[in-house]
């Protein structure tokens, strides 16, 4: 049976986007509580780009930035790191005090720095940075969770309504499971059949849906296995199965998310190399849409030794595409 990875980066950014109050209801509470939520927040990705460009550092693609208002009035800005390395990065600690300086020191605001650790190690914990020197000292001390703590509160989960509690379940499975897909298969379809028995409304059904679907990668007969196993409870249950429609833009929707995403990770990887890329080059790039080609040049972003090497590939890329259609 052929190995699938897990993908924990993109479902988990995906759901702070959607669900980013939850988000700090379950795991910040203090956090929560400074934030006024009778007012938008926004998210800040292209600002969270540029001070990760400057500060070349390591990005993780979960890594969000948000803007809220306090009570008070006043602004702030929460960096949130979401990390799912499977083991212990030295350099956690220090990365997330100079994106917490970087973003104050750019933008004048205060800023929370928040962390979720989804690794394996029990025993790894970063929670503070600091350093001295000739008297003067610097530090931060920034609240962290950690996901596996949640493993003994299963009980709790399978009860909260709170989205981020199906996340945690999902990924603790899905670590759980690495190498071993029908066990995972198993996991999935429980986790699933839990979002229609606990009350989901259909928004929320679908969207945590895919994000488990999402996360909790299966091999083609086991996912195949595992979509007939949702239908015909769906069928069992007489609840509304999704019209055709709604399943080809679900579909159609996250695979253009992937595609998108693909294309912004190349483009960051040549900008924090090169500098500001030529718009012809950027429109190049922009222009394709095959997920396994952009996976590739994601590749080549990272050995190229220029911008025109880079432009090259595109090029050689496009000639075929040309034949066809002079063919045509």
């Amino acid at each position: 049976m052929t190995a699938t990875s897990a993908d924990y980066d993109h479902p988990w950014k995906a759901a702070l986007e959607q669900y980013f109050e939850q988000f700090l209801a379950f795991f910040f509470p203090e956090a929560h509580t400074i934030v006024d939520w009778s007012r938008p927040y926004e998210t800040l990705d292209k600002e969270l780009q540029q001070v990760v460009r400057d500060a070349e550092l390591g990005q993780r693609q979960a890594d969000k930035l948000f803007k809220v208002w306090q009570h008070n009035g006043d602004e702030a800005w929460v960096l949130i790191h979401v990390e799912v390395q499977s083991q212990r990065e030295t350099g956690f600690a220090q990365r997330m005090f100079v994106y917490n300086y970087r973003i104050f020191d750019c933008y004048r605001q205060p800023v929370i720095s928040l962390a979720v650790l989804g690794d394996s190690d029990p025993d790894w914990r970063p929670c503070s940075y600091e350093y001295s020197l000739g008297g003067c000292q610097v530090s931060i001390q920034f609240p962290i969770v950690k996901l596996l703590d949640y493993e003994s509160q299963w009980d709790t989960l399978e009860q909260s309504l709170n989205p981020f509690a199906v996340m945690v379940m999902a990924h603790l499975r899905t670590k759980a499971t690495t190498g071993n897909p029908e066990g995972r298969a198993k996991w999935k379809w429980q986790l699933v059949r839990g979002l229609y028995e606990r009350g989901y409304d259909k928004t929320d059904i679908l969207e945590l849906f895919r994000l488990v679907d999402w996360m909790m990668t299966l091999p083609e007969d086991l996912q195949l296995a595992f979509e007939d196993q949702i239908k015909q409870y769906r069928e069992e249950e007489k609840m509304p199965l999704l019209s055709k429609m709604e399943i080809r833009a679900q579909d159609k929707g996250q695979q253009l998310g992937e595609v998108k995403m693909a294309r912004e990770l190349a483009l960051k990887v040549l900008e924090t190399r090169f500098g500001q890329i030529p718009a012809p080059c950027a429109d190049s790039l922009d222009s394709i849409d095959d997920l396994i080609l952009l996976k590739q040049l994601f590749q080549d972003a990272m050995a190229v030794e220029s911008v025109s090497a880079f432009q090259q590939v595109l090029t050689q890329l496009a000639a075929p595409k040309a034949e066809e259609t002079d063919l045509g």
